[in-house]
């Protein structure tokens, strides 16, 4: 018997692979949380499972110290995932415990949250390489592809996008230099697309509005799961559900625009209330022991799933589209991304901060601001600030320092932009970006969103997620050729690694793997963009795979960058 100790961040990871019960039957007694206390009870043995971190090495030698003093005698082995790192050794043997360990690394890598998502589950990417510029992770990365490309063939076709892109693949050549050739596989996979998140702030920055993304902003999905409250489940406690393509109601309602869900759930209570009716037409005792058997059990399941969304929809409904203030911020924000009417939405943030409006949605428009103006004039930037710091305490002149580092909020003032490195698009920059892309729509245009012909559904017809736009357009044309015009924008190094024809295959294992694409996101991913992608593949007869260091949303990004007293 044994204990297991587990960091925080990996217990749904984990929960994904091998349950409590799957855990209890192979010898675990109890499992705890990593937190920093003296000393814990349990077995004579103890297993940490945590990620390679400076703090969760310090609590966990504190712990055994503690039980060292206490002459209490146990075993204990640390297990790192996904890597051990030589910061390990060093940091055990300060700490005075290294003999007193054992360590393992397990390579908790991609996993498969749906038939076309894998996530490392990684969120701390984010703040880990574009804010501390560190660079560590990137490994990780590189050796997950890698891995994919042990099981399907190695991919002909690869394009980057970013600084992290770039990292990854010298460092996937390096490792694959160290390795012994796979055994030889067809390659599956056709393209592999690289991109870092700072290529396209705008699109997680944005409000989405998406089913999946506003259960996303206002539940929280985490490693596929979702936690419901009361309101939602009609129970006193709150319950977690896994939302995936499995649930045929959620699958059909999970990319759709959130304006067209609550007519598709109404039709399909109706269709569930008909297929209930059918018992009272059963004559014979075959005929109800065959509808038991066969239907009862699905009507059942389509029920308690449509009850559910039907909840959640409600809830999103009074938290969102009923705010008096919501609107109007999704039209600044609509504005913003136009490029139009400027002093009107400067006046809007401004009246946000000073009314105290949520603090994240304010930060979110300062930072589009910012994105699509190629950041704010220095007498612009430093009143907004002081306005922000006066209203919500000037603690947060740390967040501005963090989100000017990565480049969220800037100023564009030459001094500034010598002394910080700045990864925010110019005023004509983004305007250039969005009219050769036809990211933005021209004037007059209008979506249908019950039936979209577009993938800028995903924002109400208002904006195509830059991101998106680039995978479309850089597989459709292999390569970079005809982009010059918009990469020159792009403030981030882009390559492109294509095989020769000849060496790819015959002409129709390339008319198989072509159309297949991996989209790598480095720094995360957002369900907005999933839903974009998932369309794509409707209009061109593509199957994409998306893989991502984690799912994000502008949030959960800038809940990284706050600093809290």
């Amino acid at each position: 018997m044994k204990d297991l100790v587990l960091e925080g961040e990996l217990m749904r990871p984990l929960d994904r692979i091998a349950g409590a019960s799957v855990l209890k039957e192979n010898g675990v007694d109890r499992i705890f949380k990593l937190e920093p206390v003296q000393s814990l009870p349990g077995c004579e043995q103890r297993i940490y499972l945590v990620r390679p971190t400076i703090p969760n090495l310090k609590i966990i030698a504190n712990q055994i110290n503690a039980d060292v003093a206490q002459q209490q005698i146990r075993k204990y082995k640390i297990i790192f995932t996904p890597r051990k790192l030589h910061i390990c050794d060093l940091v055990l043997e300060q700490e005075g415990v290294f003999g007193y360990v054992t360590i393992d690394e397990f390579r908790l890598e991609l996993l498969p949250l749906e038939k076309d998502l894998l996530s490392l589950e990684i969120p701390q990417f984010f703040k880990s390489f574009f804010l501390d510029k560190d660079p560590t992770m990137i490994h990780t990365v590189a050796q997950s592809i890698l891995d994919i490309q042990a099981l399907f063939g190695d991919i002909p076709n690869i394009y980057g996008i970013g600084n992290a892109a770039k990292m990854t693949y010298e460092m996937m050549k390096t490792i694959s230099e160290f390795q012994p050739d796979h055994r030889k596989v067809h390659p599956e996979i056709g393209h592999l697309f690289l991109i870092d998140r700072d290529v396209d702030f705008v699109t997680a920055l944005a409000s989405q509005v998406t089913y999946e993304g506003l259960v996303d902003e206002i539940f929280g999905i985490h490693t596929g799961y979702a936690e419901f409250g009361p309101e939602v489940t009609g129970t006193e406690k709150p319950m977690r559900f896994l939302l995936s393509g499995e649930d045929e109601v959620y699958e059909e309602i999970r990319n759709r625009h959130f304006s067209n869900v609550s007519g598709f759930l109404s039709a399909k209570a109706k269709e569930l209330q008909t297929g209930y009716d059918k018992r009272h037409g059963l004559e014979s005792v075959s005929q109800l022991k065959d509808f038991v058997s066969n239907e009862l059990k699905g009507l059942k399941a389509q029920h308690r799933s449509l009850s559910l969304h039907i909840g959640a929809c409600e809830v999103i409904l009074n938290k969102k589209t009923k705010q008096s203030d919501f609107q109007e911020h999704l039209r600044t924000e609509h504005s913003l991304i136009e490029c139009v009417e400027t002093k009107e939405n400067i006046s809007y943030i401004e009246e946000a901060i000073n009314r105290q409006y949520n603090m994240i949605s304010t930060l979110r428009l300062l930072c589009i601001l910012s994105q699509t103006q190629g950041g704010c004039s220095s007498l612009l930037y430093k009143s907004l600030v002081t306005q922000f710091c006066h209203s919500h305490r000037f603690e947060h002149m740390l967040t501005f320092h963090n989100l000017k580092k990565t480049g969220l909020f800037t100023e564009n003032d030459q001094a500034s932009q010598s002394s910080m490195a700045i990864k925010a698009l110019s005023k004509s920059s983004f305007k250039s970006i969005s009219k050769k892309l036809h990211l933005v729509p021209k004037f007059g245009e209008e979506m249908n969103l019950k039936n979209p012909s577009d993938m800028s559904y995903v924002f109400s017809g208002a904006y195509t997620p830059l991101t998106c736009k680039l995978v479309e357009q850089v597989v459709s044309r292999e390569g970079f050729t005809g982009l010059e015009d918009v990469i020159k924008y792009i403030d981030s190094p882009h390559f492109c690694n294509l095989k020769p024809k000849t060496a790819r295959g015959t002409a129709s294992s390339e008319s198989t793997n072509s159309k297949t694409i991996l989209v790598y996101f480095l720094g995360g991913c957002t369900f907005t963009e999933l839903a974009a992608l998932r369309f794509l593949c409707k209009l061109r007869g593509w199957k994409i795979l998306v893989a991502t260091t984690s799912m994000i949303n502008g949030n959960t990004m800038l809940k990284q960058l706050i600093e809290y007293s």
